[in-house]
């Protein structure tokens, strides 16, 4: 399965995006694959009990062509920053493939994994700890490139200044140290540096949300451009839905290590199939003034990872779950140009369910 978008950048709020999520495409042109990707980690419970079985993430299947953006959303604790480190190679899967420019990074030699590397760089969460305080920008940018030496100083110099501007600084900042500028500047200098051994893929953490909401914008903004103008393929985990409608083309909702379902942007965020995913959308907030979808009510609390409920991982708190959905795990299935894992998802369909009928949804995204 190819899960891709619309060809070009999301400039605005209302950029298309429209490619159903089965529709092939070139496999030279995909930045990344991955097939039942999955992570499991043991979690020790004392000493005369046996470790825990913890399911990060669990059998996660996507593609991400260049120049496309697929954002990964859900609750604190689904697995998305797991996923994102997997997919950066910085943790290795327990099980599944991950093709980076149609190479196998799993079973990679050594020498080959080392390449691969430079083609996933990561953007962080915190600008603040990202980088190193007691270093000069401009050795912050080069340090990549000294990693992996091919160029001599003056041209790793020059090629740092170069990215300076293409991120919008000036050059002076690149004598200054890193507590000399604004959270939107330090995260500024991240995405310079993640794109210093120009790579087809950038997976960004919440690289947004220790912003303020005006910088929020400009930093978009500017991944949008460098992803117009480098043809760069993200992988976008976040919990700000405006902002995924503002950046994304394809969007991945995982609960509990799965994915329940999975499309086009313009599909799932006018007619959610999923209880989670219409959780999640009514809980966006509306501009003061404007009609609301009706909030749904979550009940009950979220299950421990390391004891999943044996059917849908969402029908303890599913307002909808039937004795089917408490006995059997749907697998994710293709409905209106998405996959979706849920038993009464053709209910939902049937019944028009659309956000696209409530102008609060429309009116959450940012005005970037």
């Amino acid at each position: 399965m190819s899960v891709v978008g619309s060809p070009g950048a999301a400039r605005g709020p209302g950029a298309a995006g429209g490619s159903a999520p089965h529709e092939a495409h070139p496999a030279g042109n995909l930045a990344v694959a991955a097939r039942g990707l999955t992570r499991v980690y043991e979690v020790r419970r004392g000493v005369l009990r046996k470790p825990g079985r913890l399911q990060a993430v669990g059998g996660i299947s996507f593609a991400i062509e260049a120049g496309r953006t697929l954002a990964v959303v859900g609750e604190s604790g689904c697995g998305k920053s797991t996923l994102a480190r997997v997919v950066a190679m910085i943790k290795p899967p327990s099980a599944g493939e991950l093709l980076l420019g149609g190479v196998d990074a799993v079973h990679a030699a050594p020498t080959e994994r080392r390449k691969l590397r430079k083609t996933a760089q990561m953007v962080f969460q915190n600008p603040y700890g990202s980088l190193n305080p007691r270093k000069r920008i401009g050795a912050i940018l080069e340090a990549p490139l000294e990693i992996n030496p091919t160029l001599d100083a003056a041209a790793r110099s020059e090629r740092a200044r170069a990215m300076l501007a293409k991120v919008g600084l000036r050059p002076e900042h690149y004598e200054r140290y890193p507590h000399m500028f604004s959270g939107g500047q330090r995260q500024r200098i991240a995405i310079a540096r993640a794109l210093m051994l120009e790579p087809a893929l950038v997976v960004a953490d919440e690289p947004v949300s220790a912003l303020d909401v005006s910088v929020q914008a400009q930093v978009l903004n500017l991944m949008a451009d460098l992803q117009r103008d480098l043809g760069l393929a993200y992988l976008f985990i976040s919990h700000d839905l405006a902002v995924v409608r503002y950046l994304a083309h394809e969007v991945l909702v995982m609960y509990l290590g799965l994915a329940l379902e999975q499309g086009a942007k313009e599909r799932i965020f006018a007619r959610p199939l999923h209880p989670y995913t219409q959780a999640l959308l009514a809980s966006t907030p509306g501009l003061a003034g404007t009609p609301r979808l009706q909030r749904i009510v979550l009940k009950g609390e979220l299950p421990s990872p390391l004891d999943p409920p044996q059917g849908c991982v969402f029908s303890t708190r599913c307002p909808h779950a039937i004795a089917r959905c408490r006995d059997e795990r749907p697998s994710p299935r293709l409905l209106d140009e998405r996959l979706v894992a849920c038993h009464l998802a053709e209910n939902f369909l049937e019944s028009g369910h659309t956000a696209d009928r409530n102008p609060g949804l429309r009116s959450s995204q940012p005005s970037l």
